[in-house]
């Protein structure tokens, strides 16, 4: 395939002119690289390589003033901001830079395409004269200074541009401005440099009047590149501004207007590809890429156009294997590695100074990848101990001062994180320094396997150093979160380069790296409305029709750039593959790009257009099933001879899976740092306090004036008890606090229900209160003994008739605890739970010999106490009516132990696997 650059050197080299004597000069440096591999295919001889720039560095080099970038910029436009406006009207470095940006874009538009400064910004002025004028005499006091600020755009402008150029600096659009001024006098000083522009399409006003100017004088020659089938075309926007150029330039009346090519024509295969969203694009991306490897394992002149820059990570790990070589002319955002979300952190977390410091924020700092290992030391992961401190005391907000009690070997570290980011930016930046350096130590420990993470280190040291130079050239930096703003506007422009081979195999590219650029295969991705093109977005001061009137460019213009590069890139490609993403999103849509319209309904060749849909496979849900092996039933027989508790077994029931890690595994569950009391620690407060209050009483009878003093212990023992539970966390405000004042009251009703029961003339004797048991359970069919063990949390005498009493701080019905269908109880969990509890607090007590005889057994739910105490009761069917029995007899008993063993020989079963139970 002849490339649009080697046609250029074949021409140059028809008319004699010798390469070494030219000035290449071209829209990007990318190109550069490709003319000079070019030469050699071109030239016959040894030569001098000629001198190849951008025109970014021509321009430069005309107006001898060096670029600034956006941030210092914004600090050095800020300096202009405070010379010219009244203190007591001054915003702070944050608040300006919010609109500042908008406005140095504007600047840079107005001086690329010289627009007289004064008619225009005066012109904006007016405008916003006419939006705020109203009938009253006198402007409020906000209008006067919100029109004195658009009525001195201008002097901004002047004292901004002269302080710069003071400094032989310049923004993109100053160094444009003054290059025009200059131009006579560095064309005078360069007569005898030849120019050559080649590739070039839209052109600002100050591009067009430099170029012109060196065409007229014979030092220069310029060669674009389009199609006749666009250029012919007069509604086709790829060609708008090269009709433009062939028109209003008076050098093409007599000169020939190089080149316009008829390369679109000839035969080419294009598929277009419908694929729901960007992972789907860059997975058969991938698919595309293996199947031209198969072809030619080089790839050799095939490229990757990200429409969309934010794939290029999912795209380079959907690449098949046997690419070889691989050139990437983006760069890595440096804002993408891990490392930013380290600073990002540190910064939300101090950017509102406080003394204390959210504790999920510390976990998120302390756990982050590059900060771990610095709490490693004396054996001993410190991170792991303030992560599970934390957790086990409830801490919600924790200073410097309690990190370092809880890790008192990691003093330095913490203060680097924690201590005196409130006290000056520059003991801020200091920090960050201090940080780096810690960080590249402990990467240094193991540089082989490190290096990556060094070179993201070396490049935030950078970062941290420009921020350091910024703050102390202009001091403007007052606060964290300010300097929260500008690191990340910093960090927005800075990429890592990637490393590869420039001219060989696959070429992955943005749109903008393609120009001047051809391939024989090409992949364009993203190719839908709002990517390619951009579409409509105004970013700007300056309204529209005032664009229009000074010929300023618009959405318009932006559309016609992105369709010239689009349709640049098909003219001389043989093979091309457009995707699309056919999914709805919420900014940008899932329309397909009017391109692909065009090129559908043009019809000029012929098109394979496809919807690709994801081969995804039905995976049925399955349920988890553990065989058990004679080891696993070891385990289980170790746990069957510690004993099994009544909520174990009913854990079981309800799904054994849960079971298996809980009490075989031992896996226990992840406690987190409650921020909200949960229900299982106000169960505790409850229970304990009960407790508290009526162990002294075990074998005596409650009286009225017993259950009245202890009313008024009921806040000091429920807040004790918090205190031991909860531990360091806060229940002084909040929904905590609401807890707290629920557990008293739980506590309040059930002494006055039972004081309504004494009221009533009842007996009630307590026998014991928490009482642990544990009994051996016959079961012939094991050849290992078999406990069962648990803690009752009463038992009592009610009128002469035990008592068993289980406290439930939950929602309890008198449906939990009837039984129908024995069969059931250890089977159907959400039925008959709570009645498998309490018979098997009444078997463990009549085993142990705590009590004999019929019995009564029950729960006291606080959620629903109106009912009193929920006895258990058998229900037996008799006709159409149900006959309650509520006494637990040995008869009972009998037919519950019957259930119980077959459960437990059902886990004990070698050949019953656990299954999990969808729950």
């Amino acid at each position: 395939m002849s490339t649009f650059i080697f046609d250029v050197l074949k021409d140059l080299q028809k008319k004699n002119k010798p390469f070494s004597e030219i000035t290449f000069i071209l829209p990007s440096k990318r190109a550069g690289l490709f003319l000079k591999n070019q030469l050699y295919k071109v030239s016959q001889q040894t030569i001098f390589a000629p001198q190849i720039i951008s025109i970014e560095e021509f321009v430069q080099d005309i107006a001898q003033l060096t670029p600034i970038s956006n941030t210092e910029l914004l600090f050095e436009f800020y300096n202009s901001y405070l010379s010219m406006t009244d203190k007591e009207n001054v915003e702070s470095f944050e608040s300006f830079s919010k609109w500042a940006q908008i406005l140095l874009q504007d600047f840079n538009e107005i001086d690329r395409y010289l627009i007289p400064q004064e008619k225009i910004f005066n012109y904006l002025g007016e405008i916003q004269e006419v939006n705020h004028w109203y009938l009253e005499k006198e402007k409020t006091d906000f209008v006067k200074n919100y029109l004195k600020f658009w009525s001195k755009l201008h002097e901004y402008y002047n004292h901004f541009s002269k302080r710069l150029k003071a400094k032989n600096l310049g923004y993109q659009g100053l160094i444009y401005r003054e290059a025009v001024v200059n131009l006579e006098s560095y064309a005078q000083s360069n007569r005898e440099n030849n120019y050559v522009f080649l590739g070039f399409n839209a052109l600002n006003t100050a591009e067009e009047t430099i170029i012109q100017y060196l065409l007229e004088h014979n030092t220069a020659d310029i060669y674009w590149d389009i199609d006749t089938h666009f250029f012919n075309d007069l509604k086709h926007d790829a060609a708008w501004f090269l009709r433009q150029h062939k028109t209003n330039w008076n050098y093409f009346d007599t000169n020939p207007f190089n080149w316009i090519t008829n390369h679109y024509a000839e035969d080419k295969s294009i598929s277009i590809f419908g694929v729901p969203k960007n992972i789907g694009q860059s997975k058969h991306i991938g698919t595309l890429l293996k199947q031209l490897s198969e072809e030619d394992k080089s790839l050799k002149s095939t490229a990757v156009v990200l429409g969309d820059e934010n794939l290029l990570i999912p795209v380079l790990n959907s690449l098949p294997s046997n690419i070889d070589a691989l050139n990437i002319t983006m760069g890595f955002p440096l804002k993408s590695i891990p490392l930013a979300s380290l600073f990002e952190s540190l910064f939300n977390l101090h950017k509102n100074p406080s003394k204390s410091f959210y504790y999920k924020e510390v976990i998120n700092i302390i756990s982050h990848p590059f900060i771990r290992p610095l709490f490693y030391g004396d054996a001993t992961d410190y991170a792991s101990v303030i992560i599970e401190t934390i957790q086990t005391n409830n801490i919600i907000y924790l200073n410097e001062v309690r990190l370092k009690e809880i890790a008192n070997k990691c003093h330095h570290i913490i203060d680097v994180l924690f201590t005196d980011w409130d006290v000056s930016i520059d003991k801020v930046l200091d920090n960050c320094g201090q940080l780096i350096v810690i960080i590249k130590n402990d990467l240094s420990k193991n540089k082989a396997s490190n290096v990556l993470s060094l070179e993201y280190l070396f490049r935030f040291n950078s970062l941290f150093n420009e921020l350091i130079r910024l703050n102390s050239a202009y001091n403007h930096i007052k606060d964290v979160s300010t300097l929260f703003t500008v690191y990340k506007e910093l960090l927005s422009s800075e990429t890592l380069d990637f490393q590869g081979e420039p001219l060989q195999g696959l070429q992955v590219m943005g749109m903008l790296e393609s120009r001047v650029l051809d391939f024989e295969t090409v992949i364009i991705s993203s190719v839908n409305e709002g990517i390619l093109p951009s579409g409509k977005s105004n970013n700007s001061f300056i309204p529209f029709d005032v664009k229009v009137e000074n010929n300023l460019p618009t959405y318009k213009e932006k559309d016609a750039v992105y369709t010239y590069h689009f349709y640049r890139l098909l003219q001389r490609a043989k093979r091309v593959y457009i995707l699309y993403n056919t999914e709805a999103d919420v900014l940008t849509g899932g329309e397909k790009s009017r391109f692909i319209t065009q090129l559908l309904l043009r019809n000029k060749h012929d098109i394979n257009h496809c919807l690709i849909t994801p081969q995804v496979p039905v995976i049925p849900p399955t349920l988890k099933a553990i065989d058990k092996t004679p080891e696993l039933l070891n385990e289980i027989a170790a746990v069957a001879n510690k004993g099994f508790s009544p909520s174990s077994l009913t854990n079981y029931i309800r799904n054994p899976i849960v079971f298996y890690y809980q009490k075989i595994l031992k896996i226990k569950e992840h406690d987190e740092a409650e921020e909200t009391v949960a229900a299982n620690t106000l169960g505790t407060v409850v229970h304990n306090t009960l407790e508290d209050f009526y162990r002294p009483f075990i074998g005596t009878f409650l009286t009225v004036e017993k259950l009245q003093n202890l009313k008024s212990k009921i806040s000091e023992r429920v807040g004790y008890h918090f205190s031991n539970e909860y531990k360091e966390g806060d229940i002084t405000s909040g929904k905590n606090l609401i807890i707290f004042e629920i557990a008293k009251r739980f506590v309040t009703n059930f002494l006055n229900l039972e004081l309504e029961e004494l009221r009533a003339g009842n007996d009630i004797k307590i026998l014991s209160i928490e009482t642990e048991n544990s009994i051996v359970l016959d079961i012939p069919e094991l050849n290992f003994p078999v406990k069962l063990t648990g803690k009752v949390d009463r038992v009592d005498e009610y009128n002469g008739v035990t008592r068993i009493i289980d406290y439930k701080t939950g929602q309890v019905t008198q449906a939990n605890v009837e039984v129908v269908d024995w069969d059931a109880i250890t089977t159907d969990y959400k039925k008959y739970s709570k009645s498998f509890q309490v018979l098997s607090y009444a078997l463990l007590m009549q085993q142990s010999g705590e009590i004999k005889g019929a019995v009564e057994a029950g729960i006291f739910s606080f959620k629903n106490l109106s009912s009193g105490f929920l006895k258990f009761a058998k229900k037996e069917k008799s006709g159409n009516s149900a006959k309650k029995e509520v006494l637990i007899t040995e008869e009972t008993l009998k037919m519950f132990s019957e259930q119980l063993k077959k459960l437990i020989v059902e886990i004990c079963d070698i050949e019953t696997p656990f299954i999990e139970k969808e729950v």
